[in-house]
């Protein structure tokens, strides 16, 4: 790998500096560097930042570059579900074709590292997590991809889940996926008791998808809580949406954020809008490590959404009424080196020793780059140059 030099950006919005990159790593930063026969760059006074981190997605559903889909269904969240997995096949909704564009428009954006969902039922067995996987490989050295297996129709509501779901992780799945153990699964303690023994027997993490409101996602948080404590695995646990934290109940939701913190349990937000969702403000006063992610992007639940962290950042801002320019840097780094770090991904940072996965964007300050729309000048991952003002530049891999 030959080294790079990146001149005259402005690390975290600071002043101008050039930024050496040797094996894939910061070597050095500072004004006036040399480095004969390195690769060098003009960051033309742009920004750098650690690249982009989404940290909650779900690469096997969107339609993204496939004819309009005019199937949506309203009603419950059964019914969304019932509709997605009946709708796969005659859509043909191919997962690696599609993870790809979706993973390719992420790294183009300047993201750097996914966790993807990816539905293991006994429809489709783990053909989907196969594209997914093949998608992984497709891109590495692209963008990093986390893979949850994530049991979307149920667990304990569908017999034979469970054993997917460990074939699924024996098979390559990073993570241990959950969905709404109690008004899903309708057997709280049923489906978390099989998460959690699925994560000790496969030593992997855990990422649950938690929509449940009120004193039902109170409950159910709880008992999360307790697992986490009694197998000893702080650090290790994530909850997805946790809607129940954004509940109008100031004491119960304030006691509960001391205690995810206490057990260092990660929440994952999206900035729902149709959702009553936490506050990213006080999560992270409350010392919770938070990521943020664009869920779902155009796919056969709802129309929304861009593949693009700084575009979900905007929504998640004006969900929690950010305005302040202090604000919008906390913003920015929950989409960066705080969604890197809930993903348990150390060290995501502008520091000389740190990997060397950056991205430049456009703005006077950190916080103008969270509103601005503009193509991501320059994405550099592991050392290398993958993006150029919005489109891949990486030789032999196109946009399927």
């Amino acid at each position: 790998m030959s080294d790079l030099l990146l001149l005259n950006v402005r690390p975290m919005g600071g002043d101008r500096a050039d930024i050496l990159i040797r094996d894939g790593r910061i070597a050095a930063i500072g004004q006036g560097l040399q480095a004969p026969g390195a690769t060098v760059e003009d960051g033309a006074g742009h920004i750098a930042i650690p690249a982009l981190v989404d940290a909650h997605t779900h690469l096997d559903k969107t339609t993204w570059g496939m004819d309009w889909y005019t199937g949506r269904k309203g009603g419950s969240l059964q019914d969304l579900i019932d509709n997605e997995r009946n709708s796969r096949i005659p859509l043909d909704l191919d997962v690696h074709r599609q993870s790809m564009r979706h993973a390719i428009r992420l790294a183009e954006n300047g993201a750097g590292h996914i966790r993807s969902h990816v539905d293991v039922d006994t429809d489709h067995g783990l053909s989907l997590l196969e594209g997914k996987m093949a998608t992984r490989d497709a891109l590495r050295g692209i963008i990093d991809i986390q893979i949850v297996a994530f049991p979307q129709s149920g667990l304990m509501v569908r017999p034979g889940t469970y054993d997917l779901l460990d074939r699924a992780l024996a098979a390559g799945a990073d993570i241990v996926g959950g969905l709404d153990p109690s008004s899903m699964d309708r057997d709280p303690k049923g489906s978390l008791d099989a998460v959690f023994a699925l994560a000790v027997k496969h030593a992997k993490p855990i990422d649950i998808h938690l929509h449940e409101y009120g004193e039902l996602g109170a409950f159910t948080l709880d008992l999360i809580l307790e697992r986490t404590r009694a197998h000893g695995l702080q650090g290790l646990v994530g909850v997805s949406h946790c809607f129940t934290l954004g509940a109008h109940d100031p004491a119960r939701v304030a006691r509960q954020m001391d205690e995810v913190a206490r057990e260092d349990v990660r929440i994952f937000t999206t900035g729902h809008p149709s959702a009553e969702v936490p506050s990213l403000q006080a999560m992270r006063r409350a010392g919770i490590k938070v990521g943020m992610g664009c869920d779902g992007i155009r796919d056969t639940w709802g129309p929304w959404g861009q593949p693009d962290m700084l575009h979900r950042a905007r929504i998640v801002g004006m969900k929690n009424s950010m305005r302040r320019d202090e604000e919008l840097e906390l913003l920015l780094d929950v989409a960066s080196r705080g969604g890197a770090e809930a993903m348990g991904i150390e060290g995501h940072q502008i520091a000389v020793g740190a990997a060397a996965d950056l991205t430049l964007v456009a703005g006077q300050t950190l916080a103008h780059a969270v509103v601005e729309e503009a193509p991501r000048p320059l994405v550099v991952k592991g050392g290398r140059v993958v993006a150029r003002a919005g489109r891949l530049a990486v030789p032999g891999v196109t946009m399927p």
